[in-house]
């Protein structure tokens, strides 16, 4: 195993959390540093009290050290990548016109969502190979399953666009799920896979086709196993630029159930895009486990934000500790005097 481990920060403006309370304690310190001037100039005593410079200390400490949590330091160390040799996956990504839609101008949008869904859901089988496709009118790779995850989520983030490419035919509705059947012929599985799952990223809002065809297709040969995730929300409009709604694009409310009838003739299972802990898990249970082999070196990712975070109860415990009431033992002593 070559390469040596590096610090980062997975979210590094999360660091900027320090200023909202480190500014006014920077404050603080000024004022105190003026008023110290002051008393020095006309030559008077320290009062008694005030905030001792271990309670400012701490004041400091608790913000900058969730702020670092924040900020997610973390290390990356290389590691030989363990493999499975009979298993790979295909995420496909619907990339039609209709993933443009929102809840209202400037939310996220149906495909914005259905990446990070397919981030998310890819993390769930870190020694499986998975691959990355759109859907249109047509399915095209643009990543064969390969075991390096940071390649899949790159191309997920940079490749995956609103129709790129754009569908074969112009149409108002140009998203058709019948391509999924050419998953089953075109190569996208090596032939070791012995077993092939399929995740598809969609709205639903397809053309007609024939499911039981597309059903077959998938569970023939060596058999695909297929996940359907529904991204879609009621309400969702396709916003112009202008701001205005396109006329052109009208919401199915049948989409989920058309979704869930493919899913049960191909023998797989239908998710909501809120419901995708439960598909990792099916996931994970349609692969089941085999044998793996060394292939290659990835990045293992050690976060050190938990540890930053408890450190952080250090200070603040100080800051809660009880405190003694200096002038009650000083009436106390008078009186025992």
């Amino acid at each position: 195993m070559t390469g040596t481990t590096t610090f980062t920060f997975l979210t590094p403006l999360g660091g900027l959390l320090a200023l909202a309370v480190l500014l006014p304690l920077g404050g603080l310190l000024l004022g105190e540093r003026r008023v110290a001037a002051a008393r020095a100039l006309l030559r008077l005593a320290r009062p008694r009290g005030g905030a001792p410079r271990a309670t400012i200390a701490a004041l400091a400490a608790v913000p900058a050290l969730l702020a670092l949590a924040a900020a997610q330091p973390a290390l990356r160390a290389p590691e030989t990548a363990r493999v499975r040799t009979d298993a790979q996956a295909m995420f496909v990504i619907d990339t039609s016109r209709s993933m443009t839609a929102a809840s209202s101008p400037g939310a996220p949008a149906r495909l914005s969502r259905a990446k990070q869904a397919a981030t998310r859901l890819r993390s769930a089988l870190d020694d499986v190979a998975a691959g990355v496709g759109t859907l249109t009118d047509r399915v095209l790779p643009n990543l064969l399953p390969v075991a390096d995850v940071a390649a899949f989520d790159a191309t997920v983030e940079r490749a995956v666009g609103i129709e790129r490419p754009p569908p074969q035919e112009v149409n108002v509705n140009a998203t058709t799920l019948a391509p999924l059947a050419d998953l089953a012929t075109q190569g996208y599985y090596s032939v070791s896979a012995r077993r092939r799952l399929l995740v598809v990223l969609t709205d639903g809002e397809s053309r007609p086709y024939d499911v039981e065809g597309v059903a077959r297709a998938l569970r023939a040969g060596r058999g695909i196993s297929l996940i359907l995730v529904h991204v879609w929300r009621p309400g969702e409009r396709v916003h112009l630029p202008s701001g205005r709604l396109e006329a052109g694009y009208l919401p199915r409310e049948e989409s989920r159930r058309d979704l869930e009838r493919l899913a049960a003739a191909a023998g797989g299972a239908s998710f909501g895009e809120d419901d995708l802990g439960a598909a990792a898990a099916r996931l994970r249970s349609e692969l089941g486990s085999g044998k793996t082999a060394a292939q290659g070196i990835r990045q293992r990712t050690i976060p050190l934000a938990p540890y930053a975070a408890a450190v952080s109860l250090l200070p603040l415990a100080f800051l809660l500790r009880p405190q003694r009431d200096s002038s009650r033992l000083t009436r106390t002593g008078r009186s025992g005097a």
